[in-house]
């Protein structure tokens, strides 16, 4: 962890859940309570077509619900697509950009994600902007070239630790049961900490770093005390608010409550 930061666990239901789903949501929220919930922030993202019913849900808990992606202008001839300004405006308060899944499978470049993290800025969103290396980058020691081109890419100017969050993907951990050691996810981490610095100026101190890959109950513990992570991005094992939970009450043996009330 990184000291003075408020940790984050961010969920990530990606093209899952339906109606029938909504009552995980609920039980999330509701498993919040506590003065866990005054150290930890704990964020949602189901898919668009729960994003209003799961505000509701939320309210008057803990909880906070987020978008998986938005398109990077807030209106016009775009069939399909969801604006930041569409977000906000059912009460979501944080979005994905840049997921692994966008950049390949949409061909999303660092300036299009650009475009999407300065949309989402530009009506009071925030944004998690992903980063990682796939597979081939990894093997051939581009790690870390390739999250220095991604934050000098993807982060906006005016990005700042109230409204820009990073999360670490390493593209072959997402969804394999696969993750890094926990040497090279404390790289990977204090890296982008002093590129987000060349980036941003002092805000890279008090930025919330994210990791995300294969995450899940047993991993969480040893993933959220490496130093410089500063919360985790969790794919599959969100779906379930049982699991969900279990990784966000790993804090309390891991941040101080004694003055929570």
């Amino acid at each position: 962890m990184t000291p003075d930061v408020r940790p984050m666990v961010a969920g990530n239901w990606k093209m899952n859940g339906l109606r029938s789903a909504l009552d995980q949501i609920k039980a999330i929220a509701d498993g919040l309570d506590g003065p866990l919930s005054q150290k930890v922030d704990a964020v949602l993202c189901p898919p668009a077509t729960l994003l209003y019913v799961a505000t509701a849900l939320a309210e008057d808990s803990p909880l906070k619900i987020g978008a998986q992606d938005c398109h990077h202008h807030n209106s016009g001839a775009y069939t399909g697509d969801v604006s930041a300004e569409m977000i906000a405006d059912l009460f979501a308060t944080h979005v994905i950009v840049g997921h692994s899944e966008r950049r390949k499978d949409h061909a999303e470049s660092d300036e299009l994600v650009l475009a999407k993290a300065q949309a989402a800025l530009g009506v009071g969103l925030q944004a998690i902007i992903c980063v990682g290396e796939t597979q081939a980058e990894r093997d051939a020691g581009q790690t870390l070239d390739v999250l220095a081109r991604q934050i000098a890419g993807s982060v906006p100017e005016g990005a700042s630790a109230g409204n820009t969050i990073i999360a670490y993907e390493p593209v072959w951990a997402i969804g394999t049961g696969l993750t890094p050691t926990a040497a090279d996810i404390a790289v990977a981490h204090d890296f982008l900490r002093s590129r987000l610095h060349e980036r941003v100026g002092s805000e890279a101190a008090q930025m919330r770093i994210l990791y995300g890959g294969s995450v899940k109950p047993s991993n969480a513990r040893e993933i959220l005390g490496i130093a410089h992570v500063d919360g985790v991005l969790v794919g599959g094992a969100s779906l379930k608010a049982e699991d969900f939970l279990a990784i966000y009450k790993t804090y309390e043996g891991l941040v101080d409550l004694a003055d929570a009330a």
